[in-house]
């Protein structure tokens, strides 16, 4: 994915613009249809008159495959029943399993004994997060994902997948454990897991999935921002925080992608309380603010950007195109106005002036008149003397 330097891959480090930091981005697709269809299943079995005694532990359901969400893109076989429905893992914790994963024509891609990953938190392909929430402890199961549920139309190239591409993943469920309080990580450990899912989110910012992109940052904020049983020093604070920023400079990033303008500015306002001159916070500020057509405001953030770093040169063209906009949108207003009020018309303009006549006809009228009665009284004055 190319572009600016201020619109690229990083904070990333320099990733140009809680789904929104607020509000909670869409979940993965709900994994519920799966029981649905194996109701329907059942239903039509007592309907061929077969046993309604068959159970999900069963040879016979083994040997049925799954439509997971009901629409055939994903589907899921047990090779081996587990060790029972409740020892199925709950999202959010942290899985290992057993990953092979092949091309539809059977060439091996990747194979991982033991893939560690958080369950539901985006962490790897969603035809894993939805089909290993629905295994049982020591489960082995053959999974079919259309490319929609694995890399998409844009491919892999670690491992090697190309576009469009369906897979087989075979499965072994290995362990489920709970997260780690986050309380009692220690600032390290917190750095270390945030930084792990802010790359995930860069992953996704990269393919353009900027909805799964919002979440993963947004889940790398969240541990940020934990509270702490732990001791903190000065400077794992200032670590904690410039990952913090990193996190939320990402996410204004998606959510300017996303055309979500008034979480993005929230973002960037987030960036600019910790840190009053980021560049990259103050740059998407502007950016956003001229988005909603805020363009003064806007050339002011950015005049501010370049004045800290002056040899930035997109934010140079980015100043540039603004200043041009605003002042077409001066123009525009100006003639809009001029149009509005209109131009006098010749007749108003006569009608004017014969009012000023008329009204100056009366004024010299009353003041020859004032003049004349003091002339009079004057010689009446006179002449009563005399």
């Amino acid at each position: 994915m190319k572009g600016s330097p201020m619109d690229s891959g990083e904070d990333f480090d320099m990733l140009d613009s809680v789904d929104d930091e607020d509000e909670d981005p869409p979940p993965l697709e709900d994994a519920g249809g799966g029981e649905k269809e194996m109701k329907r299943e059942e239903g039509a079995r007592e309907a061929d008159g077969k046993s309604s005694d068959v159970t999900d532990d069963s040879p016979a359901r083994a040997e049925e495959w799954l439509d997971v969400l009901g629409n055939g893109h994903l589907k899921k076989k047990v090779l081996e029943a587990g060790n029972g429905p409740d020892s199925k893992p709950q999202k959010g914790q942290n899985v290992k399993i057993f990953l092979k994963m092949s091309l539809s024509d059977g060439t091996v891609v990747e194979e991982e004994p033991c893939l560690s990953f958080t369950l539901g938190d985006g962490d790897v392909i969603q035809a894993l997060d939805l089909t290993v929430l629905l295994m049982e402890m020591n489960e082995k199961a053959i999974v079919h994902t259309d490319a929609k549920y694995a890399y998409g139309g844009l491919g892999s190239t670690a491992p090697a997948v190309p576009p469009t591409s369906p897979l087989i993943l075979e499965l072994q469920l290995l362990e489920a454990t709970d997260a780690p309080d986050l309380e009692l990580l220690s600032p390290q450990d917190k750095i270390r897991l945030a930084g792990q899912k802010r790359e995930r989110g860069n992953t996704y910012y990269q393919r353009g999935d900027y909805t799964f992109a919002v979440n993963s940052y947004g889940i790398a904020l969240q541990i940020t921002e934990s509270s702490s049983k732990v001791d903190v020093s000065p400077q794992e604070e200032e670590e904690l925080l410039d990952m913090k920023v990193k996190c939320l400079n990402n996410i204004a990033a998606a959510q300017l992608k996303l055309d979500h303008y008034d979480a993005a500015l929230r973002s960037c306002v987030s960036v600019l309380v910790h840190q009053p001159d980021n560049i990259k916070a103050l740059f998407r500020k502007g950016k956003v603010l001229a988005l909603q057509g805020e363009y003064a405001e806007a050339i002011k953030i950015l005049k501010r950007a370049l004045k800290l770093e002056p040899s930035n040169k997109t934010i140079h063209a980015e100043l540039s195109k603004l200043v041009k906009k605003h002042s077409e949108q001066r123009d525009m207003e100006q003639a809009m106005y001029k149009k509005m009020l209109g131009n006098p018309s010749s007749s108003t303009l006569q009608k004017h002036k014969a009012k000023s006549s008329w009204s100056f006809s009366w004024k010299w009228l009353f003041g020859a008149t004032a003049v004349a009665i003091g002339g009079v009284a004057l010689s009446v004055v006179i002449a009563a003397r005399n």
